[in-house]
């Protein structure tokens, strides 16, 4: 289904990017797309996808409208085939004037990701970087223009390279966006073409007055939204590093030294850092990805103090006020993302996580006061937890409220997420799809409150009755499409809106909204 907006929301001072035009061809048909060569069709894989057949073409086609450059566009892309001879690519456009004038980043036969330009002329190639290619694969790509009103064109595949390029002689076209196959097959699907903007973190709390409203599409829930905004244990609102220095990092040492010390900081970091142990975070820090292709690799990042199982409340030197957006984990030891020891305050948006070893983001021991919003978690099995153990009563219970909102949960087997003792735990307007074993498990007395989320193809989609000790559950208003089972749930549950107020989307609508809105590039800065 195509989607074209015009929109900028602005929530407690952050303006954040705006979609200006979404399909992910749900409807069954390709209207509005224009087309040259190849062999052209709406399929189903899984789900329904725009495919290019034909190998022995230079095809491509294009749609949508926008405002030229500052741009940021996305889609899942899988090649099929390339044709032999080498010099094939499978591609997605961006700032696409004609068929004939765009940018573009591709995927090449000889195993690069390349960004470069299209005119009346022909292909000229900008930059490149290795990255193999496996005909079969989804890949994510994203290609930004104009970022940060600097002139750079940057090229990336999610979990892998971005490619850096300023164009001396620019081009100044539509808006449009478009995927391009240079004599190879391949489909492609969720494609989201959003402007870039300049924001600025939150500086104050944002307003905690209570109650659930409905409203429309998604741009109204990409400010801080859920757990992450109350007043509790000392702490008004999830602020991060507002008030304090920016600084820009590219190598573990200087995210080390930042990300550990005393006070407010805002970390750019530039590029994949490898980690070679998980790296704690200090209080009061923001922590944003450049483009779509900086984050950690290697190991992650671990937010809480040691402490002893023995201590049951929250001391006065817990982590806390910590913001983490708009990065790529990928290939970690252990956790991509872990949050315990009582930490609060936290807000995990944004984000790319997939293929670590551990949970892509576990929240435990007595941790509270989360928002996780907008995450695009894939290819991975064991995906969120929440409580680490049946046995941890005495730390967690009464504690572990976190909301989780607007993510992708992208075949992900379990974990979606695993909730002991937290309650209310919060789980509204997810997308979840292919998910093999479960969907919301909420165990050992837990409540879990399951509104207006996605469901495709997941045989469990909520169960407090999957494992180990009981917990409760309330789903209601969900979409269950295929495959999809029927919600196991019993009991009640605390309401979130005692907590804080929220905008809950058309479940109908999520699949669009999420799979456009969620995972790195899709804010600005």
């Amino acid at each position: 289904m195509a989607l074209v907006t015009a929109l900028l929301v602005t929530i407690g001072g952050t303006a954040e990017a705006a979609v200006l035009f979404s399909d992910n061809f749900e409807d069954g048909n390709a209207n509005g797309w224009s087309k040259t060569n190849g062999s052209w069709s709406v399929v189903s894989d899984v789900s329904y996808v725009y495919r290019q057949g034909s190998t022995g073409a230079d095809a491509r086609a294009i749609a949508g409208a926008g405002s030229g450059n500052g741009t940021s566009v996305s889609a899942r892309v899988k090649p099929i085939a390339f044709r032999s001879g080498g010099g094939n690519a499978v591609s997605l456009l961006s700032t696409a004037g004609s068929l004939t004038s765009y940018y573009y980043v591709a995927l090449r036969s000889s195993n690069t990701i390349e960004v470069g330009k299209r005119t009346t002329s022909g292909l000229t190639a900008l930059g490149s970087a290795s990255f193999t290619v496996t005909p079969g694969t989804w890949y994510t790509l994203t290609l930004n223009t104009n970022l940060l009103a600097s002139g750079q064109i940057i090229g990336s595949v999610a979990g892998g390279p971005s490619v850096t390029v300023t164009d001396s002689s620019p081009l100044t076209g539509t808006g449009k966006v478009g995927f391009g196959t240079l004599y190879a097959s391949a489909s492609f699907d969720d494609v989201t073409l959003s402007n870039n903007l300049i924001i600025e973190p939150p500086t104050s709390a944002p307003p905690t007055t209570a109650g659930p409203t409905t409203g429309g599409p998604g741009p109204a829930q990409t400010g801080l939204v859920g757990f992450a905004t109350v007043n509790a244990w000392g702490q008004n609102g999830t602020t991060g590093g507002a008030g304090g220095p920016s600084v820009t990092v590219s190598t573990a040492a200087q995210f080390i030294d930042y990300a550990t010390r005393t006070g407010p900081y805002t970390i750019f970091v530039s590029g994949m850092i490898s980690l070679s142990a998980m790296q704690n975070v200090s209080s009061d820090k923001t922590i944003i990805g450049l483009g779509t292709g900086s984050g950690f690799t290697g190991y992650g990042l671990n937010i809480g103090i040691p402490i002893d199982d023995a201590i049951t409340s929250p001391p006065a030197n817990a982590v806390k006020n910590i913001i983490i957006r708009n990065l790529v984990f990928t290939g970690s030891g252990d956790d991509a993302i872990n949050v315990q020891m009582f930490s609060h305050h936290i807000w995990i948006d944004h984000n790319d996580l997939c293929c670590g070893y551990d949970g892509l983001i576990d929240i435990k021991r007595g941790s509270s006061y989360v928002t996780v919003s907008w995450n695009h978690t894939h290819n991975h099995s064991k995906n969120m937890l929440l409580g680490r153990d049946d046995g941890d009563t005495a730390q967690d219970t009464g504690r572990l409220k976190v909301t989780y909102h607007h993510n992708w949960f992208n075949r992900t087997p379990q974990r979606n997420p695993r909730v002991r003792f937290g309650e209310p735990v919060h789980i509204f307007n997810n997308y979840y799809v292919y998910n093999t074993d479960v969907g919301v498990a909420c165990q050992a007395n837990a409540g879990c409150l399951v509104e207006g989320n996605y469901f495709a193809d997941v045989e469990e989609p909520v169960t407090n009755s999957y494992a180990g000790p009981a917990g409760r559950c309330v789903a209601r208003n969900n979409v269950f499409v295929g495959e999809s089972g029927s919600p196991d749930c019993s009991g009640t549950v605390q309401e979130a809106s005692g907590y804080y107020s929220y905008t809950l989307d058309d479940p109908n609508a999520v699949k669009s909204i999420v799979s456009a809105g969620a995972g790195v590039g899709k804010i600005g800065y």
